[in-house]
């Protein structure tokens, strides 16, 4: 494909601006965007939206500085499609070579045991479960299979993760496969993230609400964020929020670690007081502005705590999140919301199921408010956000809630 329109952008604001027109519709959806330099990143536009780009207003949600220009490429992009073909099938092929040269056959179940998806940090490639699995792989010489692995892959570490531990911390049980050093850097948005791949979980699901957050106007304001990790919106709320300052909570000690760093590496570490340990034993009250209250599935330990935080002469707003259940829809009954072709508008009847929520939440905490305080407090909900689909019929969902006293 030749001639094709992409926004050319600081490599720093590549997340952010991807979203942006993904979600006017302008992001050609086939196509992958393609490193241009050391600093710029090509994101490849859909020819037929190019009058509806306002690039003016793209540019003003970026620094004054930052490249963000429409340019036409001459050269082809890769497309999504072609370039996992591409990657699975050169993964394969050497693979069989391998195979073959110890004096193995290839089969489909060996076929089937390669991996379908993964996730890269940095030079770091983690894969999942649901591969290298059969008996085979265990056989060969290990430096030597998973060396084949990262050369296809275009990394120099490669790691496994097996599952989640119930240890309270949900720390991920991660072997190393290849490289010693298990430290990784993820950057989102111009913020650097930097955590141990074999201690820490990254959630990569939650940029949308990291931009949201990003985009909030924090000035002068105490926030205190209940459950902190590495930072995921502790330095959102430092580096693009311009919070006053944050009290970043967080339990597990490895998560602690690199918050810390990532405090240091962002250079915010003065704006910030890490609290170590369980946030309900916090010494801590009428301090905050905002309170954030980033814990799924449910974070209702944390509302006493949040109650307490808030200031008791102005109060403030919480932002807590939680997964969401919606009941399947009773396909004997009529449904009360169809849409043109008789169907349960499934998006409207969630959205209903979402206010419910959150308006009992809005009771609740009014209710924690007065306990807490002695007085009467007006909680109103100021906006409701979507995250992400957690599993079928379960969404994480964020309330926005204005508390008040009266």
């Amino acid at each position: 494909m030749d001639n094709t329109p992409c926004l050319r952008v600081s490599q720093c604001h590549t997340q952010l601006l991807r979203k942006t027109l993904q979600s006017k519709g302008l992001l050609d959806p086939t196509l992958c965007l393609l490193k241009d330099s050391d600093e710029t990143i090509l994101l490849p536009l859909l020819a037929s939206c190019l009058s509806g780009l306002d690039l003016q207003s793209l540019k003003a949600i970026v620094a004054p500085e930052s490249i963000c220009e429409i340019v036409w490429n001459q050269s082809p992009l890769p497309s999504k499609k072609s370039k996992r073909w591409t990657l699975g099938n050169k993964l394969q092929q050497n693979l069989q070579e391998l195979v073959e040269s110890h004096g193995e056959g290839w089969t489909e179940e060996l076929k089937g045991d390669l991996p379908h998806s993964f996730h890269r940090h940095g030079d770091v490639i983690l894969l999942g479960d649901s591969c290298f699995s059969m008996p085979l792989w265990g056989k060969m010489d290990a430096q030597q299979l998973w060396s084949v692995v990262a050369k296809v892959f275009g990394a120099k570490r490669l790691a496994k993760m097996s599952q989640i531990s119930r240890n309270g911390f949900r720390s991920p049980a991660v072997t190393m496969l290849y490289g010693e050093n298990s430290w990784v850097r993820h950057v989102d948005n111009g913020i650097v993230y930097e955590f141990d791949v074999t201690k820490c979980m990254f959630s990569a699901g939650n940029i949308t609400e990291k931009l949201r957050v990003a985009g909030f106007d924090c000035r002068g304001e105490t926030v205190v964020d209940l459950y902190a990790g590495i930072g995921y919106f502790t330095l959102p709320y430092l580096v693009h929020a311009q919070a006053g300052h944050v009290h970043a909570c967080e339990w597990n000690p490895d998560a602690t670690e690199a918050l810390q760093k990532n405090l240091v590496v962002n250079g915010v570490s003065d704006r910030c007081t890490v609290h170590q340990g369980d946030n309900r034993k916090l010494q801590l009250c009428d301090i905050a502005d905002r309170v954030n209250l980033g814990l799924i599935p449910r974070s209702e330990d944390g509302w006493p705590v949040a109650c307490r935080l808030l200031r008791k002469a102005t109060g403030g707003i919480l932002h807590i999140h939680q997964n969401v259940t919606s009941p399947l829809p009773d396909t004997t009954a009529v449904p009360a919301n169809v849409d043109a072709t008789g169907r349960v508008s499934r998006k409207t009847a969630d959205r209903e199921v979402w206010r419910l929520w959150a308006d009992d939440t809005a009771r609740c905490i009014a209710s924690l408010l007065k306990d807490t305080t002695g007085a009467v407090w007006i909680t109103s909900i100021q906006h409701i956000q979507h995250v992400k689909s957690y599993a079928p019929h379960v969404h994480h969902i964020v309330l926005d809630l204005d508390c008040r006293p009266s």
